[in-house]
């Protein structure tokens, strides 16, 4: 995929700060820490468009980036980076009035054509099986992609994937994106996912 350009335009947490431009929306969803920004930027080819923390619980808003690529399928588009569930090294009123902000953009947001859910390849956690059940409930099945696998030995990712669909109760595993932020694997899978969500609606 030819990135032409890739820019932050704003942050929102409520319905009426949402972009007004009628473009599709590609939202990234996953728990704390478990890569949303290193994945964001790898896509992209870009080294700190979305900004990466060791920290947990860095993204407190909902982040829109303007995308343009080469793609007449998908030639214009916003990636929405959401906050991190589970752990974050932030107050527990904050972790609070993040649950109503995402439920209400995912629910409701009509531009929303497809969810990356990203799950750390190290370990699944009730927090992944619990959002991906409420995603497929509410008729958004997300694109399931699990992170960090350059730290994962060849003989390491098949145990990982059996326990994932497992977990997740899939049908087909290769439903499931291998992704290393580090080495772009599962780059050119992952847009080929996005493209294929956009140009079913």
């Amino acid at each position: 995929m030819k990135i032409n350009s890739a820019d932050f335009l704003l942050s929102s947490v409520r319905p009426e700060q949402y972009p007004r431009e009628q473009l599709p929306e590609i939202a990234f969803v996953g728990r704390s820490n478990v890569g949303k920004s290193s994945t964001i930027n790898s896509l992209l080819n870009r080294k700190a468009l979305s900004k990466v923390s060791v920290t947990p619980g860095k993204t407190q808003t909902l982040n829109f980036f303007l995308i343009k690529t080469a793609d007449k399928i998908i030639s214009r588009m916003f990636f929405v980076d959401l906050p991190g569930y589970g752990y974050a090294k932030v107050s527990k009123s904050v972790r609070q009035q993040w649950g109503p902000m995402i439920e209400r953009y995912l629910s409701n947001r009509e531009q929303l054509l497809a969810v990356v859910q990203l799950v750390d390849s190290r370990g699944v956690e009730a927090h992944d099986v619990n959002t991906y059940q409420w995603l497929s409930h509410i008729g958004c099945p997300p694109i399931i992609v699990a992170t960090k696998v350059d730290k994962l030995k060849r003989s390491e990712r098949h145990p990982f994937l059996k326990k994932l669909v497992q977990s997740l109760e899939l049908s087909d595993s290769n439903k499931i994106i291998f992704y290393s932020a580090k080495t772009h694997e599962g780059r050119l899978e992952l847009w080929k996912a996005i493209r294929q969500r956009c140009e079913a609606v």
